[in-house]
């Protein structure tokens, strides 16, 4: 056996059982396994910066490998629920929604457009939006408060306008060939 894997199975041998302790305390015994066997892994592959005694160097490792597994799931989490918000409702009702706030986006004046975009669109705060478009806070909040309002009537006379999809002909034709 040469010098460097007496020295690892040496740590191993005294240092296993209480990092296996201090991750258990941290993290439960589901994960413990795991997370120590990485951690042994990084004191292997860096066993030349491993001081002696080795337990305070081991602990920081396996709550590094912790943290970077907590990281982990928070990422694979936000993913998830990315996904499920995706997913849904039914797609042909969010384009369809889309599309009657753009259309009565579209009847807006170039003024009302802009600030609704500025706050919804690209985030602005009304104090970043007023810098935008030169005019103070108090000035941007009336202005987006009334653009709000011009949209929500617009929108619902849009809605009040649509025929019932029911009466449109071909729509008509579809339901009764797929009954």
């Amino acid at each position: 056996m040469t010098d460097d894997a007496h020295r690892f199975t040496g740590m191993y041998d005294e240092c296993r059982q209480r990092v296996w302790a201090y991750v258990v305390s941290r993290a439960g015994r589901q994960v413990a396994d795991e997370v120590v066997s990485e951690t042994f892994a990084i004191a292997w592959r860096r066993l030349d910066d491993v001081p002696e005694p080795a337990l305070p160097w081991l602990l920081g490792v396996a709550r590094n490998v912790l943290r970077d597994n907590v990281r982990a799931e928070v990422r694979r989490e936000a993913v998830a629920a990315e996904l499920r918000a995706w997913t849904e409702g039914d797609v042909a009702d969010q384009v369809t929604e889309r599309l009657g706030v753009l259309r009565a986006l579209a009847t807006l004046a170039e003024d009302d457009r802009e600030i609704l975009v500025l706050v919804a669109w690209h985030g602005l705060s009304p104090k970043e939006g007023a810098r935008v478009v030169g005019c103070s806070s108090a000035a941007f909040r009336v202005r987006l408060h009334r653009a709000r309002k011009r949209l929500k009537q617009a929108m619902e006379a849009k809605a009040t306008l649509r025929p019932e999809a029911s009466s449109l002909p071909h729509v008509r034709n579809l339901s009764e060939e797929w009954s």
